[in-house]
């Protein structure tokens, strides 16, 4: 089956602003390159589509011209949730146009809301849960609807089957690596995080799945918390590819916890020691979870920064957000890698539920006493498979905006009941990015680097012109920003307010009985018109 594989656009704006981050860092889709490796090993010629890539039209009907030029018999859209309205609406043209078009969505959207975007999007054939490699090719060698585990999709009488789950895959070594050189730009068009790196040319790897820690912020419903791994050989192997044929010489590592597994990390250290590739890394650790000694190795194999979580300087938001990691710890974390001769980098999340002024300014004073390289600040945005979902929806700590092109982590779409507008928000925001990088010790920092940072100041002289209008939006206190509020108006198909058909329970009973999950179309009574369906569990024989 001809497959071709689409990374959205979406909306990664802040409405009435210029839209920076793909100008800050223009990453390679490695979940649609990944999927594209697996369907071509199996026989199914794949064609790759980034809306976001440098060569992608602007408009939303040029783009679904590329994607119907490739002839495709299915068509797999990876969509965030900001993204997803974006894959929406290609989708229902691309269904107009060509009916016979299978359409398949997939990524942390699909995957936690499930059931009921089928309810209103006619034009979605198959939903994906989970890991995408087994069902899309299932669904591409024809395999009957029923019998292919992860997916979700309409029987032919109209009711929504949400079929089992499967094993995960626990050799991720049987995955060749990601489909590269189906993606039109790479590397040159695409681009790491600005002065993030000191070699050219860039790329992003994953090198394990899944997380073995549960903050109330994080969506498991993909990967879960079961934590599987590429061998350090793998990965050896896989930064050569990258070296040798598109001429990569520095690699952002983006798992969610690279350190987890020890013994892994140092062999990977070893090889990269004894058999040095030259190409530098970037990659996250767990605060207060490594060691001198780690750290020491990464330095050798060619580490340039190791990033890590901290979310607040709250004591309360940490226990309530982020448990097991305290302020000491990460002050000692620091030092570590300081010490090690990396760079240190602090993620850090503003408007999670029981934020506050107060905690914000704490939160500030914590990041210039850490004395970091760099250090990013996330807008809240909340997530449909994340713990703290529930908390976020119920309005006891705070308005939410559920407007899924908004929730990109750009825009504060839930205002915690500390606060009285988003405009106030963002004017803390912007306090706090100018307090950061105008600093005496950030500044000091920068300028001993500017050699290093050379490719990074000619992608800035080269854009210059929209590095000054971003910058002044961050120069915007919170009069300014209430003077120039832009109404957004939503989408007009996006539902609000809906929930999974299937408490977790009742997934693990359908998974333990190995039966699909069929659901009818009558409404419950006990919830909203908007949350969806009732739910019947029948055992298929």
């Amino acid at each position: 089956m001809r497959v071709t594989l689409v990374h959205p656009a979406g909306f990664n704006f802040v409405p009435g602003q210029p839209d920076f981050s793909v100008l800050a860092n223009r990453m390679a889709p490695i979940g649609i390159l990944q999927l594209a490796s697996w369907l071509e090993k199996h026989g199914h010629p794949t064609q790759l589509h980034d809306c976001l890539g440098p060569y992608a039209p602007p408009s939303l009907e040029a783009n679904i011209e590329q994607i119907l030029a490739t002839k495709p018999e299915l068509v797999g859209f990876s969509a965030t949730t900001s993204g997803f309205m974006d894959a929406v609406d290609m989708a229902a043209e691309i269904k107009r146009r060509h009916p016979h078009i299978k359409t398949f969505f997939g990524n942390v959207h699909a995957s936690s809301v499930g059931g009921p975007l089928l309810d209103h999007f006619p034009e979605i054939d198959y939903l994906c849960i989970g890991e995408g490699e087994g069902a899309i090719l299932d669904v591409a060698e024809g395999m009957a609807d029923k019998d292919i585990a992860n997916i979700i999709y309409r029987d032919g009488g109209g009711n929504i089957v949400i079929n089992p789950r499967r094993a995960r895959i626990l050799d991720l070594d049987e995955l060749p690596f990601p489909a590269y050189e189906k993606l039109a730009g790479f590397p040159h068009g695409y681009h790491l995080p600005l002065f993030s790196y000191e070699k050219r040319w860039g790329a992003t790897m994953i090198t394990s799945r899944g997380c073995p820690y549960t903050c109330s912020f994080c969506d498991r419903t993909v990967y879960e918390r079961l934590y599987k791994y590429n061998s350090a050989q793998y990965v050896h192997d896989h930064i050569r590819h990258l070296r040798d044929n598109f001429g990569v010489h520095h690699i952002n590592i983006y798992d969610d916890l690279f350190t987890a597994h020890k013994k892994r990390i140092h062999e990977l250290c070893e090889l990269l020691i004894s058999q040095p590739l030259g190409v530098d890394f970037n990659c996250a650790i767990r605060t207060g979870h490594t060691s001198d000694e780690m750290l020491a190795l990464l330095k050798r194999a060619g580490a340039l920064m190791v990033s890590m979580g901290i979310e607040s300087a709250d004591p309360a938001m940490m226990e309530r957000h982020k448990t097991g990691v305290t302020l000491d710890a990460v002050r000692k974390t620091v030092e570590q890698i300081h010490a090690a001769g990396l760079r240190a980098k602090g993620l850090f999340i503003f408007g999670l539920p029981g934020e506050t002024p107060e905690t914000l300014k704490a939160t500030s004073d914590f990041i210039l006493s850490l004395d970091l390289d760099e250090m990013n600040m996330t807008k809240f945005s909340p997530m449909y498979g994340a713990p703290i979902w529930d908390e976020c929806v119920s309005g006891a700590e705070g308005e939410f905006d559920e407007d899924w092109r908004l929730m990109n982590c750009l825009n504060f779409v839930f205002k915690p009941k500390g606060f009285e507008s988003r405009e106030e928000m963002d004017a803390l925001y912007n306090w706090h990015v100018r307090r950061y990088y105008d600093s005496k010790p950030y500044r000091r920092r920068f300028s001993k680097k500017l050699w290093q940072h050379r490719w990074s100041l000619w992608h800035v002289v080269r854009h210059l012109p929209q590095i000054i209008q971003a910058a002044r939006y961050f120069s915007a206190g919170k009069a300014e920003l209430e003077a120039a509020k832009h109404s957004f108006a939503p989408h007009p198909r996006q539902p609000r307010g809906l929930s999974p058909f299937l408490s977790p329970e009742l997934q693990a009973d359908a998974i333990a009985a190995m039966s699909p999950v069929k659901v009818s179309r009558k409404p419950r009574p006990q919830l909203p018109p908007s949350a969806g369906r009732i739910i019947e569990i029948a055992q298929s024989a």
